[in-house]
């Protein structure tokens, strides 16, 4: 990996860029075996720091989410950033099944009126984050819905109305 990758992570609420995310995450891991969580999130703020912006007021949230990333690089399960609203994704590599299912969920928030955030990750390595073995795959709020299938808009739809109660009001 090289020192000047930019990894987008969730911070309060909002994707951030990060340089040098995956670089910091592997030399912490050599010398993390015997050290707290508070141990291993200063060592990633004094390695991403030179080279990303960290406001001083929000370091422990920084430092937070760093250690998040570098459990989920280690296997370790972690609770996903809580997310104001509605977060919807679309993980596929752009094949006519991807931008299919993108466009539905599309359409079901139009006719419902929703404002959601809507990403298809296309990128490889960022759809592997998410630990799913097919395309495309929707997640509502950091829950996997579907794996390799458009479901049909029916579904989506309550899932939708299930992840953002306040949808259903404006049906």
């Amino acid at each position: 990996m090289q020192q000047d990758e930019i990894s987008q992570i969730m911070i309060n609420g909002r994707l951030v860029g990060i340089v040098g995310l995956d670089a910091a995450i592997k030399s912490v891991v050599q010398a993390s075996r015997s050290k707290t969580d508070a141990d291993i999130e200063q060592d990633l703020l004094t390695a991403l720091s030179p080279n990303n912006y960290i406001p001083a007021t929000m370091r422990d949230t920084y430092g937070h989410a760093f250690l998040r990333e570098f459990k989920k690089a280690q296997g370790f399960s972690t609770d996903p950033e809580p997310v104001p609203g509605l977060s919807i994704i679309v993980l596929g590599l752009g094949c006519a099944r991807c931008s299919q299912l993108e466009s539905d969920v599309r359409d079901i928030l139009s006719e419902m009126q929703i404002a959601a955030d809507l990403r298809h990750i296309d990128d490889l390595k960022e759809i592997a984050r998410y630990e799913v073995l097919g395309s495309p795959a929707l997640i509502i709020n950091n829950k996997t819905m579907s794996v390799g299938e458009v479901p049909p808009k029916s579904k989506i739809r309550q899932w939708i109305v299930e992840a953002y109660p306040t949808a259903e009001k404006k049906k």
